[in-house]
Order: structure tokens, then C-alpha cells, then sequence
């Protein structure tokens, strides 16, 4: 028999990778969107699936939709993907953020609860919620110290999750994903920011762009990597919490100097702190400043994550390492912004 699967937010980077990745395992896939996002596909239209799942409007805001979607299919996994992503956007508004992200999970759960525990659910937790970090690095026990209205949100969607898997027998999990990139991210979020603007710079387009702390280290991974892993934890005897992550970390800065590697000039930084450009040598001209604008009223300096569990119990380990990403990003934004 197949599977069926829902995803939320299956329009965004994460339900694309997903979405593929099931179709791949022979499931039925239902996706969901806010119908203000109904039109933004191009994610499934670059995987070329969109033909191949069937598409649904559902509002996290509005629990009847969720019914509705419940009751219209026989679901066996739920992916919930969807939520207010974006940090920055948090902290401008951290009301409709926590609406969507913290309590768009305990809705999902409630219909579960109420119509059919036996579904398994999975929840997309952060690496956000470790915020200030207390621990180096982060694994499943390091205790979270959020910084931004985003993470305080993600972190209720955790706990929550956690709480309904003991009180109510449910299989429901939360994978901690740190930072996964693709040519699927959307260019608000740092690293697409960085490889389309260069892109756009190669070709003459773009003059420069502004960034924020060119210090903040992440443990970036490639998202269709991720996607794995967050199918193989429903695929366990026991639900439990993992973190997923690579387990190495690199600044903003190294990610642009692995980028600019794809440029067709050289480059080189001067300058200190808020004054420090990168110069493109070619023709002296800057093409990268600091702006304090970008950067966030609680920054959140280091994430590293600590996957060895999930790795042990799984057998996951990402396929794509940190050069090999930056250069997909890099190559196929150089092509989509060509002349």
C-alpha cells in the first residue's frame, strides 16, 4: 500500500526537497500552502514535480482547514515545514510569527490527537533555539537559550511536540536542523543573498550589495541532504528528537570567499569591522559593504551541531560537503542570471 504523506509549506525549499524525495519512496504526497502561496512554485516547477503532487490550501491559522484536509485524506506521515522562516522578519513580526510557528504545530497536533493518533508526525525544529549558545557543540541535551522572537517560537513547537508524544502515545518527533542551503533558498536568507547578488555582479546587473556581521559561523549542510534524514526519524521503532547538521561550521566570511572562487575577477577585503569592502581588483570598485542595519538586536554567534546520534541510529551522514555546496549555489545562480 502507499504511503501518503502531508507537507506543509511544500512551496518552500525544505517541502520541494521533501516532496521529491518521497515521490522517489512511493508515496502519495499532499501538500499545503496558505493560498497566498499558491502561486509561488517554482521550486516544485525546478524539481520538476509539480504534476506529480496533489496541492492543497490549508491555513495553519485555521484549524477547520486542518480538519478539512484530515478528514478529506488518509494520511499515514505528517511533514509540518511550514512556518514564518525568516529570522530577521521575526523580530518585526513576532506576533504573526508565533501564531504560525508555535501554535500551526499545536493545531496539527490537536487534529492527530482528536482524529487518528497512529499518524506520525514530524515537526522542523531549529538550531535557532540554542541561541546564545551555553555549549560547543550542540547536541539533544544542550540546553537552549533563544534570541530572537523566531527561535522562542520554534522552541513552543519542540517542547510541544515533545509534550503530546508522551502524554498521548503519539509518534511525533522534532528534528533540530542547523542551517541547509540550496539553490532553493530564497535570496532574503544570507546565503542565496550572497551567491545571487555575486551572480548578478558577474554580469553587470548588480553594483554591490550590503551585509551584516560577516563574523556569525553556522553549520551550513545541503538541504536535500537534510530531507533524508528527517524522513529516516519516522522510520524508527521509537519516536525520538535529533539533531541534524554536518557538525562543522564556517563564517559568512568563508562562504564568500569560497563564492567568489566562481567569479570571473579577483577579489580582495579591506578595511576593518563596519568599514571593511570587498574590492573587486578588476576595477577597483566595491562590491560588498557592511550596513548595521543587517545586523540583529540579539545576534546568535556560533551554531556547530552534534548529529552523532542520529547517525548511530539511522545510518544518515550528509552526501555534500561545505565547498561542494557553495559551488551548486554558486554555479546555478551564475546560470540563472546570465545575459
Amino acid at each position: 500500500m502507499k504511503k501518503t504523506a502531508l507537507i506543509t509549506g511544500i512551496s518552500g525549499q525544505d517541502g520541494a526537497y521533501l516532496a521529491k524525495f518521497l515521490l522517489k519512496k512511493n508515496y502519495n504526497i499532499i501538500g499545503t500552502d496558505r493560498r497566498s502561496s499558491r502561486d509561488d512554485k517554482w521550486r516544485l516547477r525546478y524539481l520538476q514535480i509539480e504534476n506529480h503532487l496533489v496541492i492543497e490550501d490549508m491555513d495553519l491559522l485555521d484549524i477547520t482547514q486542518i480538519i478539512r484536509i484530515f478528514e478529506k485524506y488518509k494520511i499515514n506521515e505528517v511533514y509540518n515545514l511550514g512556518a514564518q522562516s525568516f529570522v530577521a522578519s521575526s523580530f518585526n513580526n513576532p506576533i504573526s510569527t508565533t501564531d504560525v510557528t508555535a501554535l500551526g504545530c499545536l493545531r496539527l497536533l490537536e487534529v492527530i490527537r482528536n482524529k487518528n493518533k497512529k499518524i506520525k508526525f514530524y515537526q522542523a525544529s531549529s538550531s535557532e533555539m540554542y541561541g546564545d549558545v551555553l555549549k560547543i557543540p550542540q547536541d539533544e541535551k544542550t540546553p537552549f537559550n533563544p534570541r530572537s522572537p523566531y527561535a522562542v517560537s520554534k522552541l513552543y513547537s519542540h517542547f510541544i511536540t515533545k509534550n503530546y508524544r508522551e502524554a498521548y502515545n503519539i509518534y511525533a518527533v522534532s528534528g533540530i536542523c542547523f542551517n541547509h542551503e540550496s539553490p532553493l533558498r530564497g535570496e532574503e536568507f544570507i546565503t542565496r543573498k550572497i551567491t545571487s547578488n555575486l551572480a548578478k555582479i558577474e554580469n553587470g546587473s548588480v553594483d554591490f550589495f550590503e551585509l551584516g556581521n560577516l563574523e556569525s559561523r553556522r553549520d551550513w549542510g545541503y538541504a536535500g541532504d537534510f530531507v533524508e534524514a528527517m524522513w529516516k526519524t519516522l522510520q524508527q521503532k521509537k519516536p525520538e528528537d535529533y539533531v541534524i547538521s554536518t557538525g562543522k561550521s564556517y563564517s559568512v566570511k568563508e562562504f564568500i570567499d569560497e563564492a567568489v572562487k566562481y567569479l570571473s575577477f579577483p577579489v580582495q577585503w579591506y578595511g576593518e569591522g563596519i568599514r571593511r569592502v570587498l574590492i573587486n581588483k578588476k576595477n577597483n570598485k566595491i562590491i560588498i559593504k557592511i550596513n548595521k542595519k543587517y545586523f540583529r538586536p540579539t545576534e546568535v554567534d556560533l551554531l556547530i551541531g552534534n548529529s552523532n546520534k542520529l547517525r548511530k541510529k539511522t545510518k544518515w551522514k550528509p552526501k555534500i560537503n561545505f565547498k561542494e555546496l557553495v559551488k551548486i549555489m554558486m554555479l546555478s545562480d551564475l546560470k540563472k542570471f546570465k545575459n
